[in-house]
């Protein structure tokens, strides 16, 4: 390996660590989001193809959907979980 001098990470101008962490955090949220709404498609799959209700598996999905654009517009997490929990109650009532 080349010496030419140790590498400064903590001082090298543009290391923007606020953006950094922020652009960490919208990550962690995007993939929480999007594998809950996954989860939703797969809970709708099972009432559809399972149960045969397609009418509540569709009604799942818009669900999921909806749930899924309002949690990357706001922020929040909890339309996912609600949605989720509607989903898994859907699942158990259909069954």
């Amino acid at each position: 390996m080349a010496e030419h001098g140790a590498p400064e990470y903590a001082t090298a101008p543009g290391n923007d660590y606020p953006t950094h962490e922020a652009t960490y955090s919208a990550f962690i949220h995007l993939a929480f989001i999007g594998a809950v709404h996954v989860a939703n498609i797969v809970i709708g799959l099972a009432i559809g193809a399972v149960n045969g209700n397609w009418l509540v598996a569709f009604g799942i999905f818009v669900l999921g959907t909806v749930a899924a654009i309002q949690g990357f517009m706001s922020g929040t997490r909890t339309s996912s979980y609600v949605a989720l929990v509607i989903s898994l109650l859907a699942l158990a009532l259909t069954a």
